[in-house]
């Protein structure tokens, strides 16, 4: 078990992430992390907002690597 909470692990994986997306005009900002329920919020921000990919940068990129991270996160969910 890591020392670190689970949002500053979340923060940390968002860190390593955060360059691909400014690639593109986007980023990502933790939101929350819900104990009862696993699931991590975040909020997509700049083009990956709007961008027809959303779903597949949420799904395929960001829940991968929180999951992969961080076995006790069940889900990632997108806020607004």
């Amino acid at each position: 078990m890591s020392e670190q909470s689970i949002p500053e692990r979340i923060n940390i994986i968002l860190q390593e992430i955060r360059p691909f997306l400014l690639e593109d005009g986007g980023d990502v900002e933790f939101v929350n992390y819900e104990i009862d329920t696993r699931v991590a919020e975040i909020r997509l921000l700049g083009a990956c907002k709007t961008c027809p990919m959303q779903l597949m940068t949420l799904r395929g990129g960001i829940e991968r690597f929180l999951l992969a991270g961080i076995p006790e996160i069940r889900r990632v969910e997108s806020v607004q």
